[in-house]
């Protein structure tokens, strides 16, 4: 049987931190202004993952996390993910801009908590590392690479602890003329050995991954650059319990977003050599293709007190607007507040979308909108688009909105009667071709498109890939609400993920 092939997920799960306890890994990601935040996914195989728990469910309530007054966090929120074991207890170190802080979360249970948080100062794109003498460290920064000592338990800034620049312009092994200055710290410590993966960018090049090594933490470090293949970087080491060493980075694959690659690992001279003949192979050799465990469709049927593990609200959700109760079955979004658009709605329901094409469809009660309300389905990023219903002078119309272009310019408005109907969103990432098409259907049968193809595109203020939305918002008046009654998504290119 055909073992998986690279990328081993085509969606987005950027800065990926990988361990092994025994015979099982698990992963931690980067989501952003999404709630709940930092997913950890778990493995059996390095390729087949799914979603088992979130690190927190809100990491604050300023208004930027509330999408109040204006304000957002987009391409905020929670940054690169540490995670480690240590003696019997799990560990998540990231950072907030929002909250200007480095979090410290820990439970012994990483796939049902609790988690206990302690907060750090801000640093950027740390690394924990457990080393052997019973000493803790973050290893950190973007340019000049910092190391600063953690008490024994990790939950404050050892008094008196190192605390210094430990490689000097990291980026310089890759040349002199530098875009990006070398960051996203992943350290380890193996056979003795001290090792820090970092990438950076040289002007004009692509993403590089470079690789430092000490025989003590405080160096002298020598390093050499690891990789540079199509921009798969940033990243860490992992190793099977038969021996075998990988490195699970990611590459930037346009709207999808920032996907993981498995690259083969093996030791020569006491450095990791990454690839093959210098590249990113396709067939990783590893396992079957297994279920993708980080989307999923939902009937939502499920727990009556939170979405499925799949799902993240675009910002703080507000519990008193929506509800899986009030209509068993169904997802119900009411509106609580005037917005100007999907960006600024409170209560959007998102997961992913995947490569190398798929769809998401939604089947929709809309009797119970007001005057001004839009609901339905949306591919969402900054430059968005939707099909939905709007509500204007007491009647219904399907309408598909563009917001590529900074404003909600809606392309096509079709009167409607009828109060349940079906949207549909086909998604197509072949060749980074980026491309949204949008459909609507009384019947869930005849299938019409309407408005016009989406160019999506992959924006540094929002900092995702893509999402399937579910959402509904009011512009004049609030109270109105609209009832899902599933979500379902498809591949619609063949094989799933490959």
């Amino acid at each position: 049987m055909a073992k998986v092939k690279n990328p081993i997920i085509w969606a987005d799960v950027p800065d990926p931190s990988v361990i092994r306890v025994e015979d099982t890994y698990y992963m931690s990601s980067t989501t952003m202004h999404m709630n709940p935040g930092v997913p950890i996914m778990k493995s059996r195989d390095l390729v087949s993952w799914e979603i088992v728990n979130y690190v927190y469910d809100v990491l604050g309530e300023k208004a930027e996390q509330r999408l109040e007054d204006g304000r957002n966090e987009y391409g905020k929120g929670s940054w690169a993910s540490s995670l480690r074991y240590h003696d019997g207890r799990y560990y998540v170190v990231f950072s907030s801009q929002t909250e200007n802080k480095t979090f410290v979360f820990q439970t012994r249970d990483i796939e049902q908590g609790p988690w206990k948080k302690y907060t750090l100062p801000f640093v950027h794109d740390m690394s924990l590392l457990f080393d052997d003498a019973q000493r803790v460290y973050l290893v950190y920064g973007s340019g000049d690479i910092r190391l600063l000592e953690l008490t024994e338990d990790a939950t404050a800034l050892k008094p008196g602890g190192l605390d210094q620049v430990i490689i000097s312009d990291s980026s310089a092994i890759a040349g002199p003329d530098i875009a990006l200055p070398a960051e996203g710290a992943h350290i380890h410590k193996i056979g003795g050995m001290y090792y820090i993966f970092l990438i950076t960018w040289p002007r004009g090049g692509m993403r590089t991954q470079l690789c430092y090594r000490a025989a003590t933490i405080t160096g002298p470090w020598e390093g050499r650059v690891i990789l540079e293949d199509a921009g798969i970087a940033q990243g860490g080491l992992i190793d099977t319990p038969d021996g075998r060493w990988y490195a699970l980075l990611f590459g930037d694959r346009g709207a999808v977003g920032r996907i993981p690659y498995l690259v083969p690992v093996r030791w020569e001279d006491g450095w990791p050599i990454l690839g093959i003949m210098g590249k990113v192979p396709i067939d990783t050799g590893l396992g079957t293709r297994g279920r993708l465990g980080i989307v999923s469709s939902d009937e939502f049927h499920g727990s009556p007190s939170s979405p499925g593990l799949v799902w993240q609200w675009n910002h703080n959700p507000d519990p008193m607007y929506w509800s899986l109760k009030e209509r068993p079955g169904y997802l119900r979004l009411r509106t609580g507040r005037i917005s100007k658009d999907v960006t600024q709605a409170q209560n959007t329901l998102t997961q992913r979308t995947f490569g190398p094409t798929c769809s998401g469809e939604v089947a929709i009660d809309v009797s119970n909108m007001k005057n001004g309300d839009y609901a339905g389905l949306a591919a969402f990023q900054r430059d968005y688009g939707f099909v939905g219903v709007r509500m204007s002078n007491h009647c219904r119309y399907v309408v598909m909105v563009d917001g590529s272009s900074n404003r909600c310019l809606e392309v096509q408005s079709i009167p409607i009667t009828q109060t349940r109907l079906y949207l549909k969103i086909e998604c197509d990432f072949r060749d980074q071709k980026d491309q949204a098409s949008f459909f609507y259907s009384m019947d869930d049968k005849e299938w019409e498109p309407i408005g016009h193809v989406l160019q999506m595109s992959y924006t540094l203020p929002h900092f995702m890939g893509y999402r399937f939305a579910l959402f509904n918002f009011a512009t004049e008046t609030t109270g109105g609400f609209v009832d899902f009654d599933y979500f379902r998504i498809a591949d619609t290119g063949g094989k799933e993920m490959d």
